[in-house]
């Protein structure tokens, strides 16, 4: 028998009032480089038989063009892009973009990077006056509080002397024990982290008080009827005005949507569940919206589909408001073709056999 659904206030008041310390523990862990998230136990039924996650680019290599400097080639043609992965913790920013007056990512990596800048740019900024930054640009713009593993982001030099190791080491040295270079790598010029990649992976972790406390296997089942679908999730964005003719499109394809029991790697460990989201690409909350309405159905007693039923609504109100920022991840930025081996939840117990996708 369906429950009553949860009103905004009662979302709320079950999303904040609960252990998220473990959580942030976790993710602090995992972006000094002690653990990694594939240390979650997660509960699997290796008797599952998974369908393969694909995109549409299934003949393109996941590596990016390796940069060939035996051929020097002048002018424009000299500038050098590097392609940098990321993992920083989002309770210490006010997210991804600058912003005047507060510690965000952006404004410290174009500082640190600052020590690159020559040329016309160079001399621009010293007759304006100004310090010396560079321009970074980056996959996805995280909010405040979100953390990230496997943010990328770039940016551009026309210094020679400039080594991957070099970019590394500035990143590594501004703020360590919550902004980490997982790597940097010089790439083809033609290279833009946003327009360049072909999907990204969220995870979300969700603590609880106990291990019966949320029917995860019916927020699984939610979750799964929306893979291998593009739809328009505008009911699931925030900051974005629902219904639009203009600006970006709302239609996202969900490659991957699963969730799962875990208990997390540190002291007590605590159960958890998580939730792992791999599109094309998402829209402003998208992913904390998705996780908190699958949490409100599953308690509702909704149907399998209602998430996809969703997307006819008009009125934000019909889902729930976004989880905690604290709980979500960017796992990863793919560039070419993803398979369900590259997963974190593959092999889950608690999905169910006979889903259609």
């Amino acid at each position: 028998m369906a429950e009553r659904r949860w009103s905004a206030r009662d979302c709320h008041e079950f999303f904040e009032q609960r252990p998220w310390d473990s959580v942030l523990k976790f993710y602090q862990l995992v972006v000094n480089g002690q653990i990694g998230l594939r240390d979650l136990r997660i509960e699997h039924n290796e008797k599952f038989e998974d369908r393969c996650l694909e995109t549409k680019q299934q003949d393109e290599d996941k590596s990016l063009p390796i940069v060939d400097r035996s051929k020097e080639r002048g002018g424009r043609w000299e500038r050098r892009t590097f392609k940098i992965v990321l993992s920083y913790s989002g309770t210490a920013f006010a997210g991804w973009q600058k912003q005047p007056g507060f510690l965000t990512v952006q404004s410290v990596l174009e500082k640190q990077l600052g020590r690159f800048v020559d040329g016309k740019r160079a001399s621009n900024l010293e007759k304006q006056g100004k310090i010396k930054e560079a321009l970074v640009s980056v996959a996805g713009r995280t909010d405040k509080g979100v953390h990230a593993c496997g943010q990328v982001c770039s940016f551009y030099t026309w210094m020679r002397e400039c080594k991957e190791e070099d970019v590394k080491s500035a990143v590594n040295s501004a703020m360590p024990t919550i902004l980490r270079a997982v790597s940097a790598s010089e790439v083809d010029r033609d290279f833009h982290p946003i327009f360049s990649a072909k999907w990204r992976r969220y995870i979300y972790i969700f603590p609880l008080r106990s291990r019966d406390e949320i029917d995860v296997s019916k927020v699984a089942t939610l979750l799964r009827g929306l893979e291998g679908h593009s739809l328009s999730y505008a009911i699931f964005a925030r900051d974005t005005k629902i219904a639009r003719s203009s600006g970006p499109a709302t239609v996202c394809t969900l490659y991957h949507a699963r969730a799962a029991l875990a208990k997390l790697p540190v002291p007590n460990e605590e159960n958890v569940m998580v939730v792992e989201l791999v599109a094309d690409r998402f829209l402003r909350k998208m992913v904390r919206v998705l996780v908190s309405t699958a949490i409100k159905e599953a308690f509702a007693g909704a149907n399998d589909d209602a998430l996809v039923a969703l997307m006819e609504e008009t009125d934000r109100r019909a889902s729930a408001p976004p989880a905690p920022a604290h709980g979500l991840c960017l796992a990863e930025v793919g560039y070419g073709n993803s398979q369900a081996r590259d997963c974190l939840l593959r092999h889950c117990q608690h999905i169910v056999k006979n889903t259609k996708v």
